[in-house]
């Protein structure tokens, strides 16, 4: 965890104002990590069904000899 921060003793800081801050700092990373989550797994089933389908390529033309 972390520590708590100190602030002057004439600083005029509400403790609760960082909590919150911290907070959707934390929402911000969870939304950021699904989202490469999410393009990750996008790139790669794009990538599977391209192999699937250069692999089935040559067997719809017969061949030619």
């Amino acid at each position: 965890m972390a520590r708590e921060p100190s602030y002057p003793d004439n600083a005029p800081v509400d403790p609760a104002a960082g909590e919150a801050a911290g907070t959707e700092q934390k929402a911000a990373a969870g939304r950021n990590k699904r989202l490469v989550a999410g393009a990750a797994i996008g790139i790669g089933s794009a990538a599977l069904v391209a192999a699937l389908l250069y692999a089935n390529h040559s067997r719809k033309k017969p061949d030619k000899a």
